[in-house]
């Protein structure tokens, strides 16, 4: 595996180095050494996996606020996304800046999410599946999320967004200084 940090601190794309040979090739998909050797957390938790029909469906922008560390990696296990993460964290010198990478299964890659970063994604495909693993348990009462298209960031998706769901398009508009308070002042 290679580590590339992306622009926002903590937050890095993970390619394989596939073996290859006649029958294909073989890669490591993790390996607790390399993680912890690159600084990144090596106990998960949690695996989840998400199924989508159509092309252009939009998940996100998803977040856990303190005290929950959780962290993922994102892996695309068949077709393709555009996924985004997006800094939320306002000690944090990329505050509202977000990042765009593409997975696929065909390349295998995967991004690691440090707490703190809201992650969503459009899928480029039909019947795309997105496995995630976490490195803390879902806690329901510190879900968070904002907008996918909130003026306040920027982000740019690449198709027409033809699914997403209701609470997704309710969010609140951003608040900075709401946020800040809330995510300075964490509930148990």
């Amino acid at each position: 595996m290679r580590f590339r940090e992306t622009s926002l601190p903590g937050a890095f794309e993970v390619l394989l180095e596939p073996h290859e040979d006649e029958r294909g090739f073989f890669s490591r998909l993790w390996c607790a050494q390399e993680f912890a050797a690159t600084g990144l957390p090596t106990g998960f938790v949690q695996a989840s996996l998400s199924h989508n029909e159509r092309s252009g469906t939009v998940r996100g922008m998803h977040f856990q606020w303190p005290p929950s560390r959780e962290g993922k990696i994102v892996r695309c296990e068949s077709g393709s996304v555009h996924d985004v993460l997006l800094d939320l964290r306002p000690d944090s010198p990329a505050f509202l800046r977000h990042v765009a990478v593409v997975l696929n299964a065909a390349r295998g890659n995967a991004v690691y999410i440090p707490p703190g970063i809201a992650h969503g994604f459009q899928t480029l495909e039909d019947h795309t599946r997105v496995g995630y693993v976490m490195t803390d348990f879902f806690a329901p009462h510190l879900a968070g999320g904002v907008r996918h298209d909130d003026p306040a960031f920027g982000i740019v998706w690449p198709r027409p967004v033809s699914v997403i769901s209701q609470k997704d398009c309710d969010w609140p508009l951003f608040d900075p200084l709401t946020h800040r308070r809330r995510y300075e002042r964490p509930v148990s």
